[in-house]
């Protein structure tokens, strides 16, 4: 297990040096100028000339990539060429935000989703079936950034329950904060729910259809001593590739549910640094979020081995 956690890692070294190369070089092809759209129109082309010379932006594209990346290496993300901030603070703060608005929406979703996905598959063309099937296919119908807008409308604007807007003082604390994160929390947890409880369902049934399953019940194995035992460890699996592209998509910022709510979060940063092609904060935010889902998917093929024995990497 050690040497495969290793090699994981190593891999996952690759995998980011390659996405850090491709993303500079799509924001390279992009069309448009950071020093325009920092000066306005209305700059003189000597002083769009300056400013490119100050940002580094007159300097040849290999050389600032690799300027970049031993930064990184170093600990120095760079500078916003917007805000003329450090770019590292700045991101540790919007993963943190992105970290507690994913985290409170996994353990909603997360739970509740194999829990409705059980006991949908457990009774299968039953009422509570079809309910369930009904509630999981209409979360999933809606984007996100819809369902966001209806829950707004509805939870906000008619109930008066819930603040629209999850604008979020930097010094405030967690609990400060919960009447802002609700609607977001919310939003996220029934997609993710509707798509774990679906893929939890199709596992148990096909789970309970299998030989071991009939033999444990031939043999006077209680129904309910069978399935904890047998039956929802190995449908659990195939879940948990589900559960981990999930997590990977929750913690490192669902963009267009952060921007409805203006929650300062990665996924509305990194929307804010494509507006203003602030390179060195987009550059970041990518390959932070890139780091999260190769993370997230190591995670699961941890819990894959945890849940099932059998299973050995080596």
């Amino acid at each position: 297990m050690g040497q495969f956690v290793v090699r994981r890692l190593i891999l996952m070294f690759f995998t980011l040096a390659m996405i850090s190369l491709l993303v500079f070089a799509a924001v390279e092809i992009v069309p448009g100028d950071t020093a325009q759209m920092i000066l306005g129109k209305q700059a003189t082309p000597e002083i769009l000339q300056a400013l490119r010379a100050r940002l580094g932006l007159d300097r040849p594209a290999y050389i600032r990539y690799f300027d970049w990346v031993s930064g990184i290496v170093r600990g120095d993300w760079g500078e916003s060429l917007v805000s003329n901030v450090a770019v590292g603070p700045l991101l540790a703060q919007r993963v943190w935000n992105s970290l507690v608005l994913g985290m409170a929406a996994l353990l909603v979703a997360m739970p509740l989703g194999i829990f409705l996905g059980v006991l949908s598959g457990l009774n299968r063309a039953g009422w509570i079936d079809q309910g369930i099937t009904f509630f999981t296919l209409f979360a999933l119908s809606f984007p996100p950034f819809v369902m966001a807008i209806f829950l707004i409308i509805l939870l906000s604007s008619w109930l008066r329950w819930l603040p629209a807007a999850s604008l979020i003082a930097p010094d405030a604390n967690l609990w400060e904060s919960a009447q802002f994160l609700v609607l977001p929390v919310l939003t996220l947890a029934l997609g993710s729910l509707a798509h774990v409880s679906r893929h939890a369902r199709s596992s148990l049934i096909e789970v309970m259809r299998s030989d071991y399953m009939r033999t444990a019940k031939s043999k006077g194995l209680p129904d309910l001593t069978a399935i904890l035992r047998h039956a929802l460890r190995n449908a659990l699996l195939p879940t948990i590739s589900v559960v981990a592209l999930n997590v990977g998509w929750l913690l490192s910022g669902a963009a267009l549910v952060e921007n409805v709510f203006a929650y300062p979060g990665m996924g509305r940063l990194m929307l804010q640094a494509i507006s203003t092609r602030d390179i060195p904060v987009l550059q970041a935010v990518t390959l932070a979020a890139a780091a999260m889902y190769a993370l997230a998917n190591l995670g699961a093929d941890l819990l894959y081995s945890w849940l099932n024995p059998r299973i050995r990497y080596s």
